[in-house]
């Protein structure tokens, strides 16, 4: 295997260990962070900057009602994970879209 091949697998071990090891925490600030980002820099028009922002209140409210009992199961940890990545995946959808604000 030679250099570049070793630095590709290890860099990439490392990107896949990080995501796994972020809280819900850190991806729900993440993702808040790149709705405000993407409404600042017009990428996101004012309404899907709301539409988005209530997907991640939504989600918020799921987590605290699986919390409520006491015990966050690892299948209810797996749901929230779940709903975060369809969140992710619709803020880059609305981001990369041909509207703009202006």
């Amino acid at each position: 295997m030679n250099t570049m091949t070793k630095l590709t697998v290890i860099f990439s071990l490392a990107l896949s260990t990080h995501a796994m090891g972020a809280s819900i925490n850190e991806r729900q600030d993440n993702q808040q962070a790149r709705i405000k980002q993407g409404v600042v820099s017009g990428e996101l028009t004012k309404k899907e900057g709301v539409k988005l922002t209530r997907q991640q209140v939504q989600n918020q409210r799921k987590e605290a009602r699986f919390k409520s009992d006491g015990t966050f199961t690892k299948r209810e940890r797996a749901i929230v994970q779940r709903d975060l990545t369809k969140n992710s995946v619709s803020i880059y959808k609305q981001k990369h879209d041909k509207q703009t604000r202006f």
